[in-house]
Parts: C-alpha cells; sequence; structure tokens
C-alpha cells in the first residue's frame, strides 16, 4: 500500500451507503486517505435520506454526484469496499476486497438511514485504524 492509501466504495446506485461511507473516511481520516465511490449503475441523485441523516452529524454531501464505476478506480484503489448490495468490481492481483453487509437506504427516511450511517461509520473507523493510523504528535 502506498504512503496514501486509496479505498474505493461500490454500490450498485452509489446514493447512499457508498456515498455516506465516503464521507465518513473523508472527514475522519482527512488527507490520510484517497477516497472514492462509484456504482455500476449510478442513480440520479444522492438518496436524500442519506444527506439529512449526514448533516445532522455535521457532514454535507449534498453536492456530492453519483459515479460510474470504472477499471481505472478499481485500478487506482488500495482497497474496494463492496456495501452488501450485490455490486462486483474488476478483480486485479494486490487489490483488497471487503464486503460490508449493509441494509439498503434506498426509498428509507432519515429515521431508517441513521441506523445505517452509524454503522457505516464504526465501519469506517475500523478500517482507518488498520490502514490509516493517526500518527502520534512529536514531542519536543
Amino acid at each position: 500500500m502506498a504512503d496514501k492509501p486509496s479505498v474505493l466504495f461500490v454500490c450498485v446506485h452509489n446514493a447512499g451507503r457508498s456515498q455516506m461511507a465516503a464521507a465518513w473516511l473523508t472527514h475522519l481520516a482527512g488527507d490520510r486517505v484517497e477516497v472514492r465511490s462509484a456504482g455500476s449503475n449510478p442513480g440520479d441523485q444522492v438518496n436524500p435520506a442519506a444527506v439529512d441523516a449526514m448533516a445532522e452529524v455535521g457532514i454535507d454531501i449534498s453536492a456530492e454526484v453519483p459515479k460510474i464505476l470504472t477499471v481505472d478506480a478499481v485500478k487506482e484503489s488500495d482497497v474496494c469496499i463492496t456495501m452488501g448490495c450485490g455490486d462486483t468490481c474488476p478483480v486485479f492481483p494486490g487489490k483488497r476486497y471487503l464486503d460490508w453487509k449493509l441494509e439498503d437506504p434506498a426509498g428509507q427516511g432519515v429515521e431508517a438511514v441513521r441506523p445505517i450511517r452509524d454503522e457505516i461509520k464504526t465501519l469506517v473507523e475500523g478500517l482507518i485504524a488498520e490502514i490509516a493510523p493517526a500518527k502520534p504528535e512529536a514531542t519536543a
């Protein structure tokens, strides 16, 4: 893995789970990780309930747009994570592939999306601890 690991979150529509995961990783890891998200059949917009649920924790994903999954996105990523949605990534040697089994927030209200959001945060925190732990502050 490079000095700065890269992670690709994949879900069919790239409109809910993968967008929340990418936002959490960006928010929690900052510039220690390169973050991408994509889907094999991207939706027209990010799920409004996912936007609202993330806004509740101070993360704005309202400007995000679903993106198409490309072979290059997979090639350029160290870790490819599918979101339990049955989507698959092209497989390349040396990449790490994970599947996080998460409920689909599509068509659900913000009340149903909150626990999914929180589960994603927990998974992202574990991922960060593994691939990009915070460096201890240097003491003088």
